[in-house]
């Protein structure tokens, strides 16, 4: 009787493989595959379901990717911390658990208890030699995994980071097909999580989906709902939760969008307060109706409509008299060194041509573009790459204004696969209450409040980068102000 038990379990395992294999090699979407191969993996097994987990770009989490047979409230129970959750997986070695509640290397045990997890295998997902992450097993019954169970799992997990892989290939491929000709464009290659997986089957609402495409324009990887933060308690139960909009895991920030009511905003403030308070240490962004329209505005998706310029911000003599400062200040710095001064087309021309003038040192120039964000467009990438070969000499980025940050850390990080000496940014306005990526600013002009600004190279709608002033756009400031913008300029900047 044995033995046949034994041979109906491997005909079920292969009846599991060649399902796995149907459903990752046809046209449904990536997402619903992962779903069925889990379902399939589960039932061969006898468990009670399974869950997919993928490294993030800091190689610090494991995000939660697909699931099988697992409660929503416990996979959004909370990020998973690769060394506090059974991290030897990551090392490459599957780890079988027999009783995940009491288990030290279980991250989240109560929470196990909780859904009646007892025991769970976890086999390492591998795209060739390295690891991406970790296919896992759950029982709720106390489970001793065999040597057969462990390499089923395990070809389960080879045949899902194949799928990814491909995946990930035929995203790098459309990249590749639409950058113009001369531009080079490098990618980060342990970035697995794939758009389609991070989209959500619906959003809540439209606001969410400009926000998402803003990011994928930025190649900054979201995850949409991935976790759910406990408030309020009734004794053990659980009676208020939290679940921000987006997670951000390279930036390690949440993002939470007030733009369906404005009403929600008070509430939605208290409930970011008290995240904070009982989760300490969590980054916590809310972006409310103004705020995400000020932030599509600034990349071109939606300037507000029939704005004038109404307030001078920066003075046409504070502007030269910072300028010079700074360039003071960098020509001391970079003494005796091979600096290059670059910029990005088109902002930044007259803020780097006064900076290039008030420089004392010998140095060359050399200018980028790269391309704007916009509906339906195609990751951000570079357009005019540098005409300088950088590798060992001593860059300095210049910077117009700088708000989220996302542009400038893209060039960043293309410019540092480049090999320069040293890479430093010099930034004439910096908008820091918008910043969700953290780039280091070496040089500052102006902080600046969370305004809507042009004059001196910025532009609304390709007007006013002429203007030798930074001013602020208001369309409802202007029926209120009849002074004219040259009579404004002469009163506050007299020289």
């Amino acid at each position: 009787m044995g033995r046949r038990k034994a041979k109906l379990d491997t005909e079920a395992c292969y009846q599991a493989f060649l399902r796995i294999s149907q459903s990752l090699n046809s046209a449904i979407p990536l997402r619903q595959s992962l779903h069925l191969v889990l379902r399939s993996a589960s039932k061969a097994m006898g468990v009670s379901g399974c869950g997919l987990v993928l490294l993030d770009s800091s190689k610090k989490h494991l995000l939660h990717i697909a699931s099988y047979g697992l409660g929503d409230w416990y996979v959004k129970k909370g990020l998973l911390d690769v060394d506090k959750s059974i991290g030897d997986v990551i090392s490459g070695t599957p780890v079988a658990v027999h009783d995940a509640g009491n288990d030290p290397r279980v991250q989240y045990g109560d929470q196990a208890k909780r859904a009646g997890i007892t025991s769970l295998l976890g086999v390492p997902l591998k795209n060739k030699t390295e690891v991406i992450g970790a296919l896992r097993a759950y029982s709720h019954e106390r489970k001793r995994f065999n040597r057969a169970e462990i390499t089923f799992l395990s070809s389960v997990g080879d045949a899902c980071a194949v799928a990814l892989e491909n995946a990930r290939m035929s995203e790098r491929l459309d990249d590749y097909l639409e950058t113009p000709k001369g531009s080079v464009v490098q990618t980060s290659d342990s970035s697995v999580v794939t758009a389609e997986l991070r989209r959500p089957a619906q959003f809540a609402h439209p606001s969410e989906e400009e926000f998402a495409r803003l990011l994928d324009f930025y190649r900054i990887d979201w995850l949409y709902e991935p976790r759910s933060f406990p408030l309020q308690w009734d004794g053990d139960r659980v009676v208020e939760m939290f679940t921000p909009d987006f997670y951000l895991p390279e930036l390690d920030v949440y993002i939470e969008l007030t733009t369906m009511k404005q009403s929600l905003a008070t509430e939605k403030n208290r409930k970011v307060r008290l995240l904070k308070l009982l989760h300490p240490g969590t980054e916590v962004m809310l972006l409310n109706r103004s705020g995400f329209t000020r932030l599509l505005a600034k990349y071109g998706y939606g300037p507000p409509a029939e704005a004038k310029v109404v307030k001078v911000l920066v003075t046409t003599s504070q502007i030269q008299k910072k300028v010079k400062s700074l360039g003071r200040l960098i020509s001391k710095d970079y003494a005796g060194r091979r600096l290059l001064v670059v910029g990005v087309l088109k902002g930044v021309v007259p803020f780097m041509s006064d900076l290039m003038r008030s420089i004392s040192i010998p140095l060359a120039t050399d200018y980028m573009a790269v391309s704007y964000f916009a509906e339906g467009k195609a990751p951000v990438k570079i357009t005019k790459d540098l005409d300088t070969n950088i590798t060992g000499l001593d860059v300095l980025m210049v910077e117009d204004i700088v708000d989220t940050g996302m542009t400038l850390n893209y060039i960043l990080d293309y410019l540092k696969t480049k090999k320069p000496a040293s890479l430093r940014v010099c930034a004439l306005l910096d908008k820091r209450v918008r910043r969700l990526a953290e780039v280091k600013l070496d040089y500052v002009g102006f902080e600046i409040p969370d305004e809507f600004v042009v004059g001196y190279g910025l532009d609304h709608m390709g007007e006013y980068r002429n203007l030798p002033f930074v001013g602020l756009l208001s369309a409802q400031s202007e029926a209120k102000d009849t002074e004219s913008t040259e009579e404004r300029q002469k009163r506050e900047d007299p020289e």
